[in-house]
């Protein structure tokens, strides 16, 4: 990507849609790690901002991935969490509530997309097509040969780049492969255990 993508969006699946339902599944640790080399790379090129819709699974690891290398690392980015409506959190619990309430902590800009609780999908749709319109570029685990929420970013994004520079950057499940070797070979004894 180039240095013009200053504002990253970052979206895919949701933890069951990835058939994760608790904090010690050994995937997360895989995606944290290719969000994180992925981000890395992005701040390196230019990036400022990431932006997240607050979902739960990859946005909001991707909002904690970003906070890490904000303070940890001192990259010079920040968070932006534009939830697509007000109280989303409510049916969250658990693992994913803490994490959310600690991202939307921390976020350098937070703010609900329409004010008001949910009341149909079309905020759902409203939102999809916000964040692609206020982003410079989509930052997407997703593979089409297993389709999932997503999706709806990605058709959202692909009518954008039809009509303008709108890059697409797509993390799928051979990233995934990788990302996993990459770990294997950097803590061998963790992955032995697994």
């Amino acid at each position: 990507m180039a240095h013009d993508q200053e504002v990253i969006l970052v979206t895919g699946y949701k933890p069951y849609e990835l058939g994760i339902f608790s904090l010690d599944h050994p995937g997360i640790p895989v995606i944290r790690y290719c969000l994180s080399s992925h981000m890395r790379q992005l701040a390196e090129e230019g990036t400022k901002w990431f932006v997240i819709s607050g979902q739960p699974g990859i946005e909001l690891w991707a909002g904690d991935i970003c906070l890490e290398l904000k303070n940890k690392e001192h990259l010079d980015i920040r968070l932006a969490v534009l939830v697509p409506f007000l109280e989303q959190e409510s049916c969250f619990r658990g693992w994913v509530k803490d994490l959310y309430d600690r991202v939307l902590a921390s976020a350098d800009f937070s703010g609900a997309i329409t004010n008001r609780p949910y009341q149909s999908p079309a905020q759902l749709r409203l939102k999809n097509e916000f964040l692609v319109k206020k982003t410079d570029g989509l930052l997407i685990l997703y593979d089409e040969e297993t389709p999932g929420s997503p999706k709806y970013y990605l058709d959202a994004a692909k009518r954008r780049a039809q009509e303008e520079a709108y890059p697409i950057l797509t993390m799928t499940r051979f990233d995934l492969e990788q990302a996993s070797e990459d770990l294997k070979q950097q803590n061998p004894d963790y992955w032995s255990q697994i």
